[in-house]
């Protein structure tokens, strides 16, 4: 089990100069972290803008510095060297890139002249355009891997529901925060013990990427409303499930 990764995301300093943002090392420090904490191989790919235009070089457009036929031609070398490592391994999980990169750009690269309407350009970059049957994720939305899930916890039936959508996430490598595992499961109880589990999911949003709400029923559980909000309010995306065929 591996994923094929773009290199900078292991060496930074790969990038073109001034261009790496502290948010972006936070993010390439996550997807390690994923990887290693599900056992995920990190295979890299050869950095092409690297071995043709050279380590410590200016930020630039593909149709300004890489539209050449040499440079086609590396690409065409180094999609035979990684073809040659699918060979062998099979298929990757993924790749993961850098958006804006010319050659390994997952949903919009630098392409044209800047100022133009080419400047950024949708889709994959160069290189990684050369493996169009591998799925690729941006290394920012590979990072978000901490999964809050809000759900009501009341019922039997709820609990299981919610054991099967931590199992769902787990198997695909999320890590997930289930508040019943944690106390949330009972009336009988005290303030303090109330408090103490209130204290405990607060924190968990503070290593949270993204909330996982279910919101099923006529009206949705007023507690998976709050957590809702709060995510929304500290700038945590929310992914709303709902099953009920019922109007909301």
């Amino acid at each position: 089990m591996y994923v094929l990764v773009s290199p900078c995301i292991l060496s930074p300093d790969l990038r073109a100069r001034g261009i790496t943002r502290e948010e972006d090392l936070g993010y390439y420090s996550r997807a390690v972290e994923r990887c290693r904490r599900f056992g995920i191989e990190i295979v890299p790919l050869p950095c092409p803008e690297t071995l043709y235009l050279g380590h410590d070089r200016e930020p630039g457009m593909f149709l300004e510095r890489l539209d050449t036929a040499r440079f086609g031609h590396l690409l065409g070398n180094l999609e035979a060297e990684v073809r040659e490592i699918i060979r062998e391994r099979g298929p990757p999980l993924c790749i993961i890139g850098v958006n804006s990169s010319p050659a390994c750009g997952i949903d919009a690269t630098w392409y044209g002249p800047p100022g133009s309407e080419e400047a950024r350009r949708p889709g994959r970059g160069v290189f990684l355009s050369r493996f169009p049957e591998i799925p690729a994720l941006d290394v920012a939305d590979f990072a978000r891997y901490r999964v809050y899930l809000a759900a009501p916890l009341f019922s039997r039936a709820e609990k299981e529901y919610n054991i099967s959508l931590f199992e769902t996430l787990s198997a695909h490598f999320f890590e997930v925060y289930l508040p019943q595992e944690v106390g949330d499961d009972t009336i009988h109880r005290d303030r303090k013990a109330h408090q103490d589990i209130f204290c405990r999911h607060l924190a968990a949003f503070g290593n949270t990427d993204v909330v996982v709400a279910v919101i099923d029923g006529a009206d949705a559980d007023s507690g998976t409303a709050w957590e809702m909000g709060y995510a929304y309010a500290h700038g945590i995306p929310v992914v709303a499930i709902r099953t009920d065929f019922r109007m909301a």
